[in-house]
């Protein structure tokens, strides 16, 4: 009888890093040989070693230039709300994109035709370089369409947090302006996780990852639009990109350069800017004593 396995957030944490980084060169690869096949055969009177040139050129330019991109989609993301406004901003960068590429690829495969004694005429600059932004634009889209849908599959594995919202008819049950809990969604299913359960919240672009028991729960929000929100008596902000609950925390530990780390009740360490480091060490010894 067979053990079954379920496929969890967790589990796929473990290996998220590495299939993160690994995809785009192994998928690069892939597709280059078989664009490199392909090439070779449609041009059977130039050199064999050409159509690679054209191929691994472009690739090199792509993969170098796809940090860029994937910051592009992280401060312009496209979703139901966004992406009236962050569209046409994405197609000034799919020809910013295109003219890098093609200017780089053009001196790559240059190079290689020195190399190989030849010479590379890539024709009309401008003629040529509407029909490499066809192709490129479909390419920029495409990688920015897989990123979405990717990081849209992690966040419905891994679930999402919002506010409760207010009732149509008569008063919230509890302060809509200091929520005591936040609504979360995973695998299409939703329930309530405490305020208090909340070990400490990060600022990750748009959203703000509230830390409960080993698990992040994206919220999409500003850091300080949320600060403001929590109950004062137990979350306190201890950096530009964290806040914590003084419930978790276990100790503070100075550093030399003025700053701090912050030992949680899991062991996880967060830092500590030392513009907060005094008024943290007064409300870290009231809370322990209280």
């Amino acid at each position: 009888m067979g053990i079954e396995r379920r496929f969890t957030y967790e589990s796929f944490q473990r290996w998220r890093r590495p299939f993160e980084l690994g995809f785009w060169p192994v998928f690069a690869v892939v597709n280059t040989a078989f664009n490199g096949v392909i090439a070779q055969m449609d041009n059977r009177s130039i050199p064999p070693w050409a159509p690679w040139v054209w191929e691994v050129s472009s690739t090199i330019m792509i993969l170098a230039l796809l940090p860029a991109l994937i910051a592009a989609l992280r401060r312009w993301p496209i979703g139901w709300e966004t992406w009236q406004q962050n569209v046409p901003r994405h197609v000034l960068c799919s020809i910013v994109f295109s003219l890098i590429h093609v200017e780089g690829m053009v001196l790559l495969r240059k190079l290689a035709y020195i190399v190989e004694g030849d010479h590379y005429d890539f024709g009309h600059w401008w003629v040529r370089f509407g029909y490499e932004y066809l192709k490129d634009v479909r390419t920029y889209f495409s990688i920015i369409a897989g990123i979405s849908f990717y990081r849209f599959w992690v966040m419905r594995l891994q679930g999402e947090a919002r506010l409760l919202d207010e009732p149509d008819v008569g008063p919230p049950l509890e302060p809509v302006e200091q929520p005591e809990r936040f609504l979360v969604r995973k695998l299409g299913k939703e329930f309530l996780l405490a305020a208090r359960e909340i070990e400490w919240l990060q600022a990750s672009g748009n959203y703000v990852n509230l830390h409960v028991r080993e698990r992040d729960y994206p919220l999409r929000a500003t850091m300080a639009g949320i600060e403001a929100r929590l109950d004062a008596q137990h979350f306190v902000r201890v950096h530009r990109s964290y806040v914590v609950n003084l419930d978790f925390l276990v100790e503070i530990e100075p550093l030399e350069t003025g700053d701090a780390r912050l030992l949680m009740r899991d062991g996880i360490k967060i830092p500590c800017s030392r513009r907060y480091r005094a008024a943290l060490r007064e409300r870290f010894g009231q809370a322990a004593t209280a």
